[in-house]
């Protein structure tokens, strides 16, 4: 139950000035006993009372003491359903008011000040999801404070991935034209990746990264929210002052929106530190003392190994992204960043992309597809003229004369290949002698000579079959060879078996 200050102040002046003992300040007040013992006992009054009468939750006492020890901030609403688990049937308001005047008393905090450009805060805000095509990407907030002058720094990302994390770093390095000594951080993956008390192994990427810039990484302690409690409350800020019934097109335009905010009204602001100031003020006389930007730009990007399948394409982020047809069945790099996906082999580059954040699309590069489209092209003719050699073996010279008189090779081989479906090897090949003797290297003498074959024989007009892909390649024709051949076997198997050769 919840007292005013009124009753507050009147419990303890009839306790210490006028010595009343609990139950009489409770029965003259109109008020429950424990009321009047949580007054006086979050006033750090001992009482003068008798002591208490046996309770049935006296049993319990000790194991609600135990788990409080453990777990200070534990509700006494859960606490009730634990010790009702164990036995107890009781008031759930009875047992509130014992949880409280038993629990530990509340830990006092120093209040933290800084040293201009000594500290930052970082932290990530996660602010929902943002829909881009057919993918749910969830909206992360980069936030940046300076311990001293409490400037913001906020950017927005669709992933919270580590290249993501230390491009947020320059930007807020670039904002605020230097950096803080201390980058404090909460437990996060992206700066701690396992700790044991005050054993702590950091990201080596972030190290590399501190190193470049020069600032000292510092992880706070487990369950210490207070010691980055700025960036907390400035998270809190940015939910309330910026992102509240914000409208916005889509993530740069939402980019360009924060930018505005934070050097506009978040940099208008009170300076918490002294009320005739603000926080743009207090940064400008913190800016000399950041440290200054290095000369050269770090290297930043999400590098990742990729395997090429036998299309020429990449995955990443759940899309594809065209590579040269001649690196297919191949692991390649991808390194990307916010705006572009480059694939290299190596250290060549071979393809650059605009990053797309949708999901399943195929990003291309025309010339790409154009080299492959050729390059099978190429292959088809090719696969064409070996058939045709094998079939019949007098189709590559008409195919060299054909070239001699300049005709397209392509046109000449689909065209006897469809001649080959259509009456055979064996017709074909002596069709082909034909008009290659009447000195005319073109499928049409080829065509008529099949035709007046046909004739000659009274046989009906062929008909053209259609084939899967697959069994017309395993119809392929066979070259016939000689017969005689086969004559040196018999008389070698009979040799082996102990039989007279014949003469």
């Amino acid at each position: 139950m919840v007292i005013s200050a009124d009753l507050t102040a009147r419990i303890l002046r009839l306790y210490r000035a006028e010595h009343w003992r609990v139950g009489t300040i409770a029965s003259q007040l109109q008020v429950h006993r424990d009321t009047v013992r949580r007054v006086l006992g979050q006033a750090g009054e001992p009482q003068l009372s008798s002591p208490l009468r046996p309770s049935r939750l006296d049993p319990y006492r000790p194991f609600i003491l135990q788990t409080l020890q453990k777990f200070p901030t534990l509700t006494a609403a859960r606490l009730y359903v634990m010790v009702c688990e164990r036995g107890w049937r009781g008031s759930p308001d009875h047992f509130r008011h014992v949880v409280a005047s038993m629990r530990p008393a509340a830990q006092a905090y120093l209040r933290l000040r800084t040293l201009p450009g000594e500290q930052a805060q970082v932290d990530w805000a996660h602010f929902g999801h943002l829909q881009v095509g057919r993918a749910r990407r969830p909206l992360m907030a980069f936030v940046m404070v300076l311990s001293y002058s409490r400037a913001i720094f906020l950017r927005f990302f669709l992933d919270a991935r580590m290249d993501s994390f230390l491009r947020g770093h320059v930007e807020a390095f670039a904002a605020f034209g230097g950096v803080a000594r201390v980058l404090l951080y909460d437990n996060l993956k992206s700066a701690v990746l396992e700790r044991a008390g005050d054993a702590i192994r950091f990201n080596p990427e972030l190290l590399r990264f501190a190193a470049h810039h020069a600032f000292e990484p510092r992880p706070v302690a487990v369950a210490r929210g207070n010691e980055k409690g700025r960036v907390e409350r400035s998270i809190r800020y940015i939910r309330e002052g910026f992102f509240a019934a914000r409208e916005f097109a889509d993530l740069d335009d939402l980019n360009a929106q924060a930018r505005a905010w934070c050097e506009g009204q978040a940099s208008d602001r009170r300076w918490p530190e002294d009320g005739s100031l603000t926080v743009r003020e207090a940064f400008e006389a913190e800016r000399a003392s950041l440290l200054a930007l290095p000369e050269r730009e770090c290297a930043l990007g999400e590098r990742v190994a990729v395997d090429v399948g036998k299309t020429p394409y990449v995955r990443f982020d759940l899309n594809d992204y065209t590579v040269p047809h001649t690196h297919v069945r191949r692991t390649l790099s991808v390194l990307a960043d916010d705006r572009r996906v480059r694939v290299f082999d190596g250290i060549q580059e071979l393809a650059s992309h605009v990053r797309s954040y949708d999901s399943g699309q195929q990003i291309e590069e025309p010339a790409h597809i154009q080299a492959l489209v050729q390059h099978k092209r190429a292959a088809r003719t090719h696969r064409g003229t070996d058939r045709l050699g094998h079939a019949a073996p007098t189709a590559l010279a008409l195919l060299k004369a054909a070239a001699a008189r300049g005709h397209n090779l392509g046109t000449v081989t689909a065209a006897l290949l469809r001649l080959l479906d259509r009456y055979g090897a064996t017709a074909l090949e002596a069709a082909i002698a034909q008009a290659l003797a009447q000195g005319v290297p073109h499928p049409n003498a080829v065509r008529l000579a099949l035709e007046r074959a046909r004739e000659d024989k009274g046989a009906a007009p062929p008909t053209s079959l259609c084939l899967s892909e697959e069994v017309t390649r395993r119809d392929a024709p066979v070259r016939s060879h000689a017969l005689a051949s086969y004559d040196q076997i018999v008389p070698a198997a009979k040799a082996d078996q102990g039989e007279p050769r014949d003469e």
